[in-house]
């Protein structure tokens, strides 16, 4: 009998122990799964981004975005479909770094038939782990160009002349660190930028430029197939045979970035900007020219990626809240308040960029509607307000209502606006009748029925 309660207790301790076994295996188990390598779980699918025109901030954000969105669709590389005629350094440079810190292989492709990577894309096509292009494509004509807005003058040619070739040789050394870090032809690189050379898909091909040269997309995959490429300071065999392919598209905001950020349009926005604020210090009070002038110099400044885009977009916003107010204050006519709603969404637009949080369309549009429609009340009854005819004295009463304090024959008492004036009337009156005033002789009115 002393021994059965011993017996149970080392029954259930065996038990207890069993399952804590159990369970040590199996968190042991699911910790190991996740701590698995992200690439072993990588589906076989291609990313391809389409880069169509020049490149700009907009391209960069958006071939950023597309390497983050295959990184976590966990594909096996990326593909950038290129055909650009070039763009800003800057932005090129952005590109760049992105593509070298991409987790995933990283494929530029100059195609269709026809296309080009010239200036800005020569870069890119250097920067990238696989560098391929179909029949009758060029690149190169890599040398920097800076834009002058005003012109040089003869005197400081000399100044101009140095800083350019300062720019030149650090964009030769930026362009011949790509060629070694990627085993490509240097020399070639280097004559792209200092003598702006071009060369065609076949020659560029044989002077190792480039490391494939395919009809489509199908080929491409097909050549790429068993190649090893140096991946973050890892080797990765690709293995593209079957490999399906999904192709990201840009969001309309990235599309309406792109369009704003081409540099001709930039270039534009840039005068008008200047050009319309010049106007409005000239002349003040035309306000259209000052409204413009503001929005164009401020979208410029982004599309040159003179200041950041957050910078940008709560300037836009704050300049668009403060047309909106200024519209009750200042008369003109709507053109702040629009001016105001413009910068207010295309603002919201720069500045919503926050990651893995989309952009709230509907807040945005709610709330410039919103806006716009309170002020445009306000604005319709300012206008009403001094369309409408101001009488005062004699004539002001005239027309108004009065109240019949007794009743009464010919002549007696009314109430006007709260006081009592002595009147006069064609036929008897009630008390508390309304009446109009048709006439006024001195302290007496004339006053009849309300009909």
């Amino acid at each position: 009998m002393t021994n059965a309660p011993k017996k149970s207790r080392m029954v259930a301790t065996n038990f207890l122990e069993k399952k804590l076994k159990r369970w040590i295996l199996y968190f042991v188990f699911s910790f190991l799964l996740c701590m698995q390598s992200p690439m072993a779980h990588a589906k076989n699918v291609a990313i391809v981004l389409d880069v169509e025109g020049s490149i700009g901030p907009a391209t960069q954000e958006y071939i950023k975005k597309g390497i983050e969105h295959a990184t976590v669709e966990k594909a096996e590389l990326i593909i950038l479909r290129l055909n650009t005629p070039g763009g800003f350094m800057t932005a090129m440079q952005g590109i760049v770094k992105d593509i070298l810190a991409s987790p995933l292989p990283f494929v530029t492709y100059v195609a269709p038939e026809g296309s080009r990577a010239s200036s800005a894309g020569t870069y890119i096509l250097y920067a990238s782990h696989i560098a391929a292009m179909a029949p009758a494509t060029h690149l190169g004509a890599a040398t920097p160009v800076t834009m002058d807005i005003t012109g040089t003058d003869k005197k400081e040619e000399k100044k101009q002349s140095s800083m350019d070739k300062k720019v030149l040789n650090d964009t030769v050394a930026f362009i011949r660190g790509l060629a070694k870090l990627r085993g490509r032809n240097v020399d070639w690189a280097e004559k792209a930028v200092k003598e702006a050379s071009s060369i065609q898909s076949d020659e560029a091909l044989a002077l190792n430029v480039i490391d494939i040269q395919a009809s489509n997309i199908p080929d491409l995959l097909k050549q790429l197939n068993g190649r090893t490429v140096a991946v973050q300071n890892r080797m990765v065999v690709l293995d593209t045979q079957d490999m399906q392919i999904e192709k990201w598209e840009a969001n309309w905001r990235l599309k309406f970035l792109s369009i704003i950020t081409d540099p001709s349009i930039a270039y534009i926005l840039l005068i008008i900007g200047i050009w319309g604020l010049f106007f409005e210090f000239a002349n003040p009070g035309y306000i259209l020219p000052g409204v413009a002038g503001v929005i164009c110099l401020f979208v410029s400044l982004y599309a040159f990626q003179l200041l950041p885009i957050h910078f940008i977009g709560l300037g836009l916003v704050i300049a668009g809240i403060a047309f909106l107010a200024a519209e009750i204050y200042v008369t003109s006519y709507g053109v702040l308040a629009g001016g105001g709603a413009i910068a207010f969404f295309v603002g919201s637009i720069l500045l919503f960029d926050i990651e893995g949080y989309p952009t709230p369309w509907g807040l945005i549009l709610s709330i410039t509607a919103a806006s716009l429609l309170f002020f445009l009340i306000v604005i319709i009854m300012a206008i009403q307000a001094r369309r409408r005819k101001v009488v005062s004295g004699q004539e002001a009463l005239i027309g108004a209502k009065a109240i019949a304090q007794e009743s009464f024959k010919e002549i007696g008492w009314v109430r006007v606006d709260g006081e009592l004036w002595k009147a006069k009337s064609p036929v008897p009156l009630k008390k508390g009748q309304h009446v109009l005033v048709t006439k006024r002789d001195g302290l007496n009115l004339y006053v009849e029925p309300k009909k």
